[in-house]
C-alpha cells in the first residue's frame, strides 16, 4: 500500500484522488486551500480512503508520491509553502498544465526550483468528469530516468487509467500547455460558425506550432505525436466537456473575455493564461506561432475574433 498526497481538490485534483482510491491498496491525501474538496466535481463523493486537510505539512506527511494538480499562478507559491515539509525518497509530480509568467518556465520547473528536486509530468487526454466516473482513459507520465517512471506508472495506474510512460519532459509539458491554447482557437471557429472544415485545419496546424516551440527548447517531436501531443489536443479542440474550447465558442459568439471567465464560477481556462507565456517562450527560442499570436491579440486586445480568423487564412501561402 502507498501513501499518495494530492495538492489541489479542484476538478482534476479530485478526478485522480477517486481513480486512485478505485485500486483499493493506496491511502490518499487530498489538499484544499478551504475545506470545500470536491466542489468543483459535483456528484461524486469522496470515498474513505481519501482524506481530506486543509494544512500541508499534514497533507504531504509519510507520502510516498505529492502530486501538484494546482492552477498554473498558484503552483509557486503553494510549492515554497510545502517544501519544508517535502521528505528525501518523496516523488514529485505535476500534474498542472501551463507555463508560468514571467519567468516563462514550465510547471516541473517551477517545483525544483522552490523544492529543490526534479519532478515528474503527468498528462494526456483526460476530462476530469470521465476520469472520476472511471472511463476508460490513457495517459502520460514523463521523468528522465526510467526507474522512476516505472514506479509512478505502477502507483498511478488504476481501473480506467492506463498510465504509458516518456523520458521527455519538456515535449511532454509543452504539449498538455500549448494545447490550450490551440482550443480557443478551435471553439472560436466553432462559435463563429466556420464548419468542421476550420477546425480540422486549427488542429493540424496547432500540432505544427506547439511541435516547432517544443523541438526548440528541447522536446521530442515523437512526443508531440502521441498522448500529450495531438492525442491531448484533439480531445481539448473538440470535447464538450473542454472549458478553453468553451472559452473560445463564447468569444466567437461576441461575449467579452471578462463575463466568459466569470461564468466559469471559480473554475480555470489555463489557456487564457499560457498565450502570452507561450508567446514570449516562442520569442525567445525565434519560433512562428501565428495562431497563439492571433489569440493573444483576442485574449490580451479585445481584437474581433473573425479578423484574427482572416488574418490566418490571409497569411502568405508556404509548404506544409
Amino acid at each position: 500500500m502507498s501513501r499518495i498526497a494530492i495538492i489541489g481538490s479542484g476538478s482534476w485534483g479530485t478526478a485522480l484522488a477517486l481513480s486512485l482510491a478505485r485500486r483499493g491498496d493506496h491511502t490518499i491525501a487530498l489538499w484544499s486551500h478551504s475545506s470545500a474538496a470536491g466542489a468543483y466535481l459535483p456528484g461524486f463523493s469522496i470515498p474513505e480512503q481519501v482524506t481530506s486537510f486543509t494544512d500541508l505539512a499534514s497533507a504531504v506527511e509519510g507520502v510516498h508520491v505529492v502530486i501538484t494538480a494546482v492552477p498554473s499562478q498558484y503552483l509557486r507559491s503553494i510549492c515554497h509553502t510545502m517544501a519544508p515539509f517535502l521528505r528525501p525518497g518523496q516523488i514529485l509530480v505535476s500534474a498542472t498544465k501551463g507555463i508560468e509568467d514571467q519567468t516563462l518556465l514550465r510547471m516541473t520547473q517551477v517545483i525544483e526550483e522552490e523544492a529543490g528536486v526534479p519532478a515528474a509530468a503527468l498528462s494526456g487526454p483526460s476530462f476530469a468528469q470521465e476520469v472520476a466516473a472511471g472511463y476508460p482513459t490513457a495517459v502520460t507520465v514523463a521523468f528522465p530516468e526510467n526507474t522512476v517512471a516505472g514506479k509512478l506508472q505502477e502507483e498511478l495506474s488504476a481501473p480506467g487509467l492506463r498510465i504509458y510512460t516518456n523520458e521527455d519532459v519538456i515535449g511532454v509539458e509543452l504539449g498538455g500547455a500549448l494545447k490550450n491554447v490551440i482550443a480557443i482557437a478551435a471553439g472560436i471557429a466553432s462559435g463563429l460558425e466556420l464548419g468542421h472544415n476550420s477546425i480540422a485545419a486549427i488542429i493540424t496546424r496547432g500540432v505544427a506550432e506547439i511541435t516547432r516551440l517544443a523541438v526548440a527548447c528541447g522536446g521530442k517531436r515523437e512526443t508531440l505525436a502521441g498522448l500529450s501531443g495531438l492525442g491531448d489536443l484533439v480531445l481539448t479542440c473538440t470535447g464538450p466537456l473542454s472549458r478553453n474550447r468553451s472559452v473560445g465558442v463564447e468569444l466567437g459568439r461576441g461575449h467579452k473575455l471578462p463575463a466568459i471567465l466569470a461564468n466559469l464560477h471559480g473554475k480555470v481556462a489555463e489557456g487564457v493564461r499560457t498565450t502570452s507565456a507561450a508567446l514570449g517562450l516562442a520569442r525567445a527560442h525565434q519560433v512562428e506561432m501565428p495562431i497563439t499570436e492571433q489569440m493573444a491579440e483576442i485574449l490580451e486586445r479585445g481584437r474581433a475574433p473573425q479578423d484574427a480568423i482572416r488574418e490566418l487564412m490571409a497569411r502568405p501561402g508556404r509548404d506544409e
